[in-house]
């Protein structure tokens, strides 16, 4: 029993060591940034996808190993959170941060497999949404970089993200226009149900740059 108690007490102070030098919060950001790769691959690969770069077979089967990896980390973040004494923000803004790129890779799997099902003639009125998505979540990057730098730094990183969400929105829109502009057919609810996706996909970006600077924003204060 004594050398269990030990045992415990050991790790214990192995962990408020980490804690106190920054190692702790270093592998948060870490993982997060590890999550945030694999939707970044999700993005290009659906860009990708909606050039005509790639087939539906092959985007299908790499998406499935990127939601694998993502969802590897992010389990993995959720037990850190569960471990440490301290976070380089608040614990659940991170939580929210993490849970939103989640939705971001989830929803891009999704565009895939729908593609996959409606069978589009035509994906060119998608690719300049996922230009901005790509460009939304590449700038979300150096903004976690941020986390353990100096105060409001993370923050004001964010304001990129929030802009290309923002456009991708309004390219959504635009789409939809010119969309609905021609003769409704079945392509047409084709077209559209894929842009939403996107649209989707948009929104929960603007999500995870909200709880990266909400957490900032604590911390700041």
């Amino acid at each position: 029993m004594r050398s269990v108690r030990h045992g415990v007490i050991a790790r214990s102070v192995t962990r408020l060591a980490r804690d106190l030098t920054g190692r702790s919060a270093e592998e948060l950001v870490e993982l997060l940034r590890t999550q945030l790769d694999c939707a970044l691959g999700g993005a290009r690969l659906v860009e990708s996808l909606a050039a005509g770069e790639v087939s539906t077979a092959q985007a299908r089967e790499t998406m499935r190993r990127l939601e694998h990896d993502g969802d590897d980390a992010r389990a993995e973040l959720v037990a850190e959170l569960g471990r440490v004494l301290a976070t380089p923000v608040d614990a659940e803004d991170l939580f929210r941060l993490s849970r939103s790129i989640d939705d971001v890779l989830d929803n891009l799997r999704d565009f895939v497999r729908e593609v996959d099902l409606y069978q589009p003639e035509q994906l060119g009125s998608a690719l300049p949404l996922t230009h901005a998505i790509v460009a939304g979540l590449e700038s979300l990057r150096p903004a976690l970089a941020e986390l353990t730098g100096p105060r409001d730094a993370a923050r004001h990183a964010t304001l990129s993200t929030k802009k290309a969400a923002g456009q991708t929105r309004r390219l959504y829109q635009q789409q939809l226009a010119e969309l609905f502009s021609a003769p409704f057919d079945g392509e047409t609810l084709k077209q559209r149900e894929l842009l939403r996706r996107l649209d989707v996909v948009a929104l929960r970006l603007s999500e995870a740059a909200d709880a990266l600077a909400d957490g900032a924003l604590k911390r700041s204060r």
